[in-house]
């Protein structure tokens, strides 16, 4: 096995025990909320620790990557994330869950700052495609998540199910130790050119807004479905693992969809379909859930990917910085979004119950009604993303 491709392994590797956090996370959110006595704004914060560590790691250690290089980053997330599973475990209560769950944040961001723009660096004439290949293993980790919660969480207390992601964070971490990393050859790896190109460029913190509603389209959806749709005839986590196994098939084969449509096309194309998958979610009840959760799941397909490579291609002179950045986006609009949905679930609820539904009816109407705000995100991104498509068409035809 070639250097490059095992360096590409074992980025989807580490990525795959991020999406994990997230999915076997949203998988106990039940069960940490009665073993500590939560409230769902609570759970909010939880939650938002983990979006609020990515984004200081995608700082922090995307101004060192030009420095340090991405093994050492690659050691920190394995570091952090052994750290933040083994203090889950043990935890305590509502603040050990926020210390933990902030150190597996951090971590996650670790992975995204050093292999974004290592990716990006070993496939210089691929680069939007091969990062979606990439963040399969996003989607790809979510679905192995959502099945070991689906078949284990009977069996299994949230602490062994948090156990699980220890076999492969050790696995990337003696892949890791073992191969050789390349120096950067292929992106912009002054860090002040960097940042003087970031700090000058309008179109980076355009993109950097709509990152954060992106994100919160696809994530502040999926880490809440558990709670969002437990009383709607059909099994979570079943739903998850669908709509993040069609997202895995999709980013694998997003090549020709890129080069057909161009990154623009395909975020505004993105952002249609996934207001269209959360008005039908937020609508529909039993077997037509899984329907709705497909067209959704169309829609966030290549979002995340899409958007640093968009960055990455269009802003090359940001670098590996502003890749991380761009991420960094996206989780710190998580931070501060994933506080408000569980206080959209805790007021919904307490409306409907009292206006006279039982609880489990109030469970149902407060899922639907923070379905229908969380929409807005797409509806704004459909009339940004319009606007960036026709600006750089007319470029395109003027140049």
């Amino acid at each position: 096995m070639g250097n490059k491709k095992g360096l590409f392994y074992a980025s989807c590797v580490a990525l795959t025990v991020t999406s994990m956090t997230f999915a076997i996370r949203a998988g106990i959110l039940n069960e940490l909320k009665v073993d500590f006595g939560l409230q769902d704004a609570q759970l909010g914060w939880v939650n938002g620790m983990a979006s609020f560590g990515f984004p200081i790691a995608m700082l922090l250690l995307g101004l060192a990557y030009n420095t340090v290089g991405p093994k050492k980053l690659m050691i920190i997330a394995f570091g952090c994330h052994l750290l933040g599973l083994i203090m889950t475990i043990f935890s305590g209560g509502f603040w050990g869950l926020i210390l933990s769950t902030f150190a597996i944040g951090f971590a996650n961001g670790s992975v995204e700052a050093a292999c974004n723009p290592m990716i990006a660096d070993m496939y210089p004439d691929n680069k939007t495609t091969m990062l979606n290949k990439f963040h399969v293993w996003f989607p790809g980790g979510l679905v192995i998540g959502s099945l070991i919660s689906y078949f284990l969480e009977d069996s299994l207390g949230w602490q062994l199910l948090i156990a699980t992601m220890l076999v492969p964070t050790i696995i990337y971490g003696i892949m890791i130790f073992r191969l050789d990393f390349p120096k950067t050859q292929n992106l912009e790896s002054n860090t002040k050119e960097n940042i003087k190109a970031i700090m000058s460029s309008p179109l980076f913190w355009f993109m950097g807004i709509l990152m954060t509603l992106t994100a919160t389209t696809e994530l502040g959806t999926t880490q809440w479905i558990e709670r969002i749709i437990k009383n709607d005839g059909v099994h979570p986590m079943i739903v998850l693992a669908m709509i993040t196994g069609l997202m895995a098939i999709g980013r694998y084969f997003a090549g020709p969809l890129v080069k057909k449509f161009n990154p623009i096309g395909v975020l505004l194309l993105s952002a249609v379909i996934s207001a269209i998958g959360l008005v039908l979610l937020s609508q529909v009840s039993g077997g037509m859930v899984y329907f709705a959760a497909m067209v959704f799941a169309i829609g966030v397909t290549y979002f995340w990917p899409t958007m640093i490579g968009f960055i990455g291609e269009n802003l090359p002179r940001t670098g590996a910085l502003g890749m991380s950045l761009i991420g960094g986006f996206g989780m710190f609009g998580l931070t501060i979004w994933n506080p408000i949905i569980g206080n959209w679930l805790d007021t919904e609820r307490q409306l409907a119950i009292d206006m006279g539904q039982t609880l489990e009816a109030a469970e149902l109407t407060a899922g639907k009604a923070t379905l229908d705000n969380i929409a807005v995100f797409p509806a704004i991104l459909i009339l940004a993303f319009g606007l960036l498509f026709f600006i750089m068409k007319k470029k395109e035809t003027e140049s």
